[in-house]
């Protein structure tokens, strides 16, 4: 979705605004509650660093194509260079931090520790444009309670370095979007693969330094990075830019509440998990918090 729509199309503030914007919500809930899952089959093959170097790299190289046959401008070099900095902390620190992560952390409690980017990324946003509105602090906290009342439960316990490293990725991801918000770009859709494609080099590199190797690969591990380059990076990263750009932060980074629920769905379809009468009840309180988020952006506009 966010591949064909311009910029200029969400700031209508037309009833055609609002119904796109749900829809690139709603596909972003899709697209990255199921990276999570992706990523872990992806390690049943590449180490951490590789596959998120063969994801971004992959990806930005196919966005960046995709643009240009479109016509869409080169970045400048300075943008370039703005356009590494923000791949630095949304795609190495962000995106590079979750997977390290989850080589020691559930996908219950990684989905737990990222849903504390919206609030990461307000906080940052704040340095710029202001103090949040009081409805979407309160948005994003019930939210956050929703998340933990859905991993209660299970009495999940994380290896602190893993913790350690998705809390991490969670801020560097969170400071990484109140920035790339705050940049004025040529051409967004350019840009974003500009910021993969150094992003992945970057992370290439580290994959280098360390000595990584491939491991035989398992069919589940290719449809992970099937997933992750086509539909985490392509996909994902367009509508996360395109939201970022024509709505609250809040609203944009709103996918890491619902995160906890699209993985809940997946366990249930493709690994026999049962939904308890807790869980349904924290899939409630999440989307309510979600649901003020949202009000607080219609609020604002209004």
């Amino acid at each position: 979705m966010g591949l064909f729509v311009k910029d200029q199309d969400f700031a209508s503030g037309s009833k055609r605004w609002e119904a796109k914007t749900a829809l690139c919500l709603a596909s972003l809930y899709a697209v990255w509650g199921s990276t999570f899952l992706a990523n872990k089959f992806g390690l049943e093959s590449f180490p951490p660093y590789m596959l998120n170097a063969v994801r971004f790299l992959s990806g930005g190289v196919i966005l960046y194509a995709i643009m240009k046959f479109k016509g869409e401008k080169d970045p400048t070099f300075g943008e370039w260079m703005k356009a590494g900095i923000v791949g630095l902390f949304m795609v190495v620190g962000g995106s590079g931090g979750l997977t390290v992560g989850q080589q020691w952390v559930a996908s219950g409690l990684a989905a737990t520790l990222i849903a504390t980017v919206p609030l990461w990324t307000v906080v940052f946003t704040s340095f710029w444009e202001g103090r949040p509105g009081r409805l979407e602090i309160l948005g994003l906290v019930i939210g956050i309670l929703g998340v933990a009342m859905l991993n209660m439960e299970r009495g999940i316990r994380g290896n602190p370095i893993g913790v350690i490293y998705i809390l991490s990725a969670a801020a560097c991801w969170g400071f990484g979007s109140a920035l790339n918000r705050r940049i004025k770009w040529q051409s967004q859709q350019t840009v974003t693969a500009a910021q993969m494609i150094v992003g992945g080099a970057i992370l290439a590199f580290i994959s280098f330094l360390l000595g990584e190797r491939m491991g035989p690969l398992t069919m589940k591990a290719a449809w992970g990075i099937f997933h992750l380059v086509v539909f985490g990076s392509v996909a994902g990263f367009s509508l996360y830019v395109h939201l970022l750009k024509t709505t609250r932060p809040a609203v944009a980074t709103s996918y890491a509440l619902v995160n906890p629920i699209i993985a809940a769905i997946l366990g249930a379809t493709l690994a026999g998990e049962r939904f308890s009468l807790v869980a349904l009840l924290a899939m409630a309180v999440i989307l309510s918090g979600v649901a003020l988020v949202f009000l607080a952006k219609v609020q604002r506009r209004g």
